[in-house]
Parts: C-alpha cells; structure tokens; sequence
C-alpha cells in the first residue's frame, strides 16, 4: 500500500481550516486548481469525500473531520520531534467527553476511572445541558454524553443511549438530624427535606411517592445541583432524596448515613453516542467496562 502524501494533507488542513478553496490556494500561493486536484487526490487515496458545500463554504463530512484530526496530529508530532525529542511522549488520542451540569461527579469519575493517568490520552470534559450536550454530540465535536435521562421523544433521532447504571434512591440526613425513622412515611412526617427542583427525574418520582402515601412533605430547600444537595444535607438542616453514589464520600467520612430506602425510586445512568461511521475506541471500552453497573 502507498503511502500517503503528506502535500495533500497540508493542502487538505489549509482547506478545513479556511473553510473555503479561494482563501486556502491564496494562502498557500498555489492556483485554486492545482489545490482542487490535490484535495480530490487525498479524497481518493482515502475512499471518503472529505467536504461538502453548504452556500460559499466548505464544510467537513464525518470522514473530513477524523482526517482533520489525524493531519493535525501528523504534523504536531512533527513539531514534537523538532522540539521536544528527549521528552519522547509524541501526540496523544483526545477523548471529548460531556457531562450533564447536574450530573454525580463520582459517577463521572468512575466512568472516566479505566482511562485515567494514560499516557498516550487526553480527557476533554464539557458540563451543560442536555440540549446542549446532544447539540455537539451531533455535530461530532463530543465522543460520548454522561447523563441520567434518556432523549425524550422527537430529541433522539441518531442517538444511541447506552445504559449504565441504576441507583435505588434513599433518605439520606446528618447524624445530627437524629432521624430514626424506620419507614419513608414516618421520616417525612417528622423532618423536612430538602429536594432537587421540579425539572429533576428524582424530584418528579419524590412527588409520586409523597401522592401515594398522602403526605405533603415540609420543604427546607430546593436547588438544581447534587453537589449543593448533599452539601445542605450535611447542615442536619432536613433529609435529601439522594443515590448512594453521590453522598458514598460523605457515607465514608460518617457525615452523612441513610435513613431509609425510598421504594420504587431509582436513579438511572446514560452513555449517549451518536449513530456515526468512526466512533471512539476509547469511548466504546469505556461503555463496555460499564456495563456491567446494572442490576
């Protein structure tokens, strides 16, 4: 096999990074059809189109994109061998992960565990919303979304929701509290709780649970973040509706312990990927370390 001329994937860069044929040939002080022809040389050598035309630019195609990265890669190493040679480390592999803002960062960090400390990786961890997650996971600038809420109907078309984990979720509270409660019923009549807004999945099931024994819980406070939450609870100001893996620290330090397991509620956990011709290798061996997290 031939190997690949590095010419072409100069020229190629220039074009991805302008965007647009006129620009690049300028810039590389070559006619715009002498560049044309090396572009459609690369694109044959590879079996992929490279770029397709929307209006005046030019724009990536999936195979684009991963030759992009690869021709980046190419000449940084380059660079390297130049500069950094005692160092020897060469370039490394990026894995661009995104996390729902809201999401247990210990869940993320046991996802994340396997790959950590690798030499020849680089983690890119991106927090935002759902929307916002999916959003670039479509446009491949993320390998894989971390998050506890499959796309609801309409939101995923191409996207492929791997699922990891599910966590029981209980009444956690400071020793300081002095709970004793030995039933849901009883803990939620005698302390007030302190709850993740309405928009969260624990939050909706809470409601459901509270409906179905007849009790309207005493609400001490509502926040959006987990973090907060556990940080509330450890004030003994009330009891939070919590899964384990998002208070196993404070579980360890004694800070905080569980009440009472809270029936039917559960908390679920999502690797998110987009239906695509090159995935991550890292992303799917992460997956499939995984996976073995569900009951």
């Amino acid at each position: 096999m031939s190997s690949l001329n590095f010419h072409h994937l100069r020229y190629f860069l220039a074009v991805a990074n302008e965007g647009n044929l006129t620009r690049a040939a300028r810039n590389l002080a070559v006619s715009q059809s002498a560049l044309s022809t090396q572009i459609q040389a690369l694109e044959a050598r590879l079996g992929h189109p490279l770029f397709e035309r929307v209006g005046r630019r030019l724009v990536l195609t999936e195979a684009g994109q991963i030759a992009r990265d690869h021709a980046q890669a190419i000449f940084d190493m380059g660079e390297d061998l130049l500069t950094t040679l005692r160092v020897g480390s060469g370039r490394r592999q990026v894995l661009r992960v995104g996390a729902l803002a809201t999401l247990s960062r210990n869940f993320q960090i046991d996802f994340l565990r396997p790959c950590l400390g690798r030499s020849d990786l680089e983690v890119v961890l991106t927090s935002g919303s759902l929307v916002e997650l999916t959003g670039m996971l479509r446009r491949l600038d993320l390998d894989v979304v971390l998050c506890n809420a499959a796309p609801g109907t309409g939101y995923a078309d191409g996207l492929v929701a791997h699922r990891l984990a599910r966590q029981p979720i209980s009444l956690f509270a400071s020793p300081a509290l002095a709970c004793a409660a030995t039933t849901p019923a009883e803990a939620l009549r005698t302390h007030g709780v302190i709850l993740p807004t309405g928009a969260s999945i624990i939050r909706t099931e809470f409601d459901a649970l509270c409906a179905r024994l007849d009790i309207i819980p005493s609400v001490v406070a509502e926040v959006d973040d987990m973090a907060m939450l556990r940080l509330m609870a450890r004030e003994a100001i009330g009891l939070a509706p919590l899964p384990a893996i998002v208070v196993r620290d404070e579980l360890d330090a004694g800070s905080l312990r569980e009440v009472v397991r809270l029936p039917g509620i559960e908390e679920t956990f999502y690797a998110l990927t987009f239906q695509r011709q090159f995935q991550s290798p890292v992303a799917e061996e992460l997956i499939a370390a995984a996976s073995h997290w569900v009951a």
